[in-house]
């Protein structure tokens, strides 16, 4: 039977008052956030398995998934472009994190910056992007309580704007060092058993997210096994919500120091850790 499918729900999606189910996700997100905050691991996990089994939830994840995300009408490895209404709440309905994940398919898209190169992007089922779309529900709001104030990379709420003026702030009064970088390969050549430590969840979750890890990948009629790496493309998946939460990336002496003028915004480095770095710079970087 197809993950869609299912028992017709008695209403309708268009009845939906996605205002009250935004505040009721809102409500359990604060809560984690705020456990989060204060280092209070065992409320932080109760509460998350709590949100992945909310309806609420669930509605919003698939709202996510099938109607709000720009990639919304591209198919994974079943074909399937886009739901009716029907099919969503359907959907919703059958939806569990831990069912069996299905391979990605590989779609290969134009490089920016480097006509001549391109990037593959790893497309999940409908059912797996939804599931996906409501564990980034569950995890963001503990993240957000950890992360440095100062990074900007695929953050809820924030945006290259505020990077910008975040810039602008610093280097407005006094001429600053600036250090621009990129990890090479960063998706391609991530270790699963180190992003998974990293990540530090509940063991329930960690299997559903190694089995994301382990799916594999069908490039038209192969499938081939993914050892390493995570598929870009994913609700779950970099560049999102496991990527920040994941593995530190960058000199652990790398970090901004007023003292020395060094300043490093976590922007296009995308980094796999942005919360804040204890070690102070013992000698100014200069860039050229």
């Amino acid at each position: 039977m197809s993950a869609v499918m299912g028992p017709l729900p008695a209403y309708e999606w268009k009845d939906i008052d996605w205002r009250a189910i935004g505040r009721r996700v809102f409500k359990l997100q604060k809560r984690i956030y705020q456990a989060s905050r204060r280092g209070d691991a065992k409320t932080v996990h109760n509460l998350q398995r709590l949100l992945m089994t909310s309806w609420s939830a669930k509605c919003l994840a698939v709202r996510k998934v099938t109607q709000d995300n720009r990639g919304k009408r591209t198919a994974g490895v079943d074909g399937m472009k886009s739901l009716s209404p029907a099919g969503r709440l359907r959907l919703v309905s059958v939806l569990r994190i831990d069912a069996t994940p299905k391979p990605t398919r590989r779609v290969w898209i134009p490089k920016p910056g480097s006509p001549t190169e391109k990037r593959a992007l790893g497309i999940p089922v409908l059912h797996d992007r939804a599931a996906q779309a409501l564990v980034t529900l569950t995890l963001e709001p503990e993240w957000e309580g950890q992360f440095e104030p100062n990074s900007y990379g695929f953050r809820p709420g924030r945006a290259a704007h505020d990077a910008r003026e975040a810039i602008f702030n610093t280097i407005r009064y006094k001429a600053k060092y600036v250090l621009d970088a990129d990890i090479a390969k960063c998706f391609d050549r991530i270790n699963h058993d180190a992003l998974l430590k990293k990540l530090n969840t509940f063991p329930a979750l960690r299997r559903v997210i190694r089995g994301w890890l382990k799916a594999g990948v069908m490039d038209g009629p192969d499938l081939f096994t993914t050892p390493e790496g995570t598929p870009q493309g994913g609700g779950a998946t970099p560049p999102t919500i496991v990527q920040n939460g994941g593995i530190r990336a960058g000199d652990e002496g790398t970090r901004t120091d007023a003292e020395h003028h060094v300043h490093l915004l976590l922007v296009n480095l995308d980094p796999l850790d942005q919360r804040p770095y204890d070690t102070t710079l013992g000698l100014p970087i200069q860039v050229i």
